[in-house]
């Protein structure tokens, strides 16, 4: 590791077509592009280099409008991960380089946490990927299938990632109890938080790698790494993000704080 800290790339995927919120990365948020939030987030992590991976000429135009380096990426990607893969090898970056993949929806990630995950695989060379975790807290998140956990080793290592309550309480949870009960003080849960370091050997492998059941099973992408054998080390948040934008009313949400903040 270097002395003033990690040295890595970010990427950030976008993608124009959004079910939920059609042109996402180019609504405007306090006057500029979705998209020109998260990059300028991503600048302010100390990234070597920030690039912008997308399939269309309307989000290269604007994110050339601000300044942004963009990679032109083939529209048949079936994941975030894969566009990636091919960002790498456009770049040409070498396989023991260490890249953060930004989601182009989250206007208010914190820049620490970028380059926390980095840190993460800077400093644990036997980890193929870095990402985060959060403290749980409330039992109705623990039991909410779209929060997704997950359980570590003593290293920090993901043992599992579930939409399920892992780990399960045998004496503490009963039926119907689910989501007004205490969670045990003793017993810590996590949420996982969806933001990953890869290294590039990782990424121009993964493509490859067959799906895994355990990944179909709960719809989580990141248990086809395990499955595989590669390690992904998860470090406890020093800054939790807030929530992104995937809808009109996260849209709206985000206004009215980001005016909140600046008053």
């Amino acid at each position: 590791m270097s002395e003033s800290g990690p040295r890595f790339r970010v990427a950030i995927p976008a993608r124009y077509a959004s079910t939920r919120l059609p042109g996402k990365p180019l609504r405007l948020l306090a006057g500029r592009p979705l998209l020109e939030h998260v990059y300028r987030q991503a600048l302010a992590s100390g990234a070597l280099e920030v690039v912008i991976a997308t399939d269309d000429v309307r989000i290269q135009a604007a994110a050339q409008g601000f300044g942004a380096v963009v990679c032109m990426t083939s529209s048949e990607h079936r994941s975030g991960t894969d566009r990636l893969a091919e960002v790498a090898s456009q770049r040409h970056w070498p396989d023991d380089a260490i890249v953060v993949n930004v989601q182009g929806d989250e206007p208010r990630l914190p820049p620490a946490l970028i380059r926390q995950v980095a840190m993460g695989l800077e400093t644990h060379p036997e980890a193929g990927i870095a990402t985060a975790c959060a403290r749980i807290h409330e039992a109705a998140e623990l039991f909410d299938p779209n929060a997704v956990k997950v359980v570590r080793d003593a290293a920090g290592f993901a043992l599992y990632f579930s939409r399920a309550p892992i780990p399960w309480h045998r004496e503490a949870f009963g039926p119907g109890q689910e989501a007004t009960m205490a969670l045990p003080a003793e017993t810590p849960w996590f949420r996982h938080i969806g933001l990953y370091a890869y290294r590039v050997a990782v990424l121009r492998r993964y493509p490859q790698l067959p799906p895994a059941m355990i990944e179909q099973a709960e719809s989580l992408e990141q248990l086809r790494a395990l499955w595989h054998g590669i390690r992904i080390h998860v470090a406890e948040a020093a800054e939790s993000p807030p929530p992104g934008v995937d809808t009109e009313a996260d849209l709206a949400r985000v206004e009215a704080e980001w005016a909140r903040s600046v008053q």
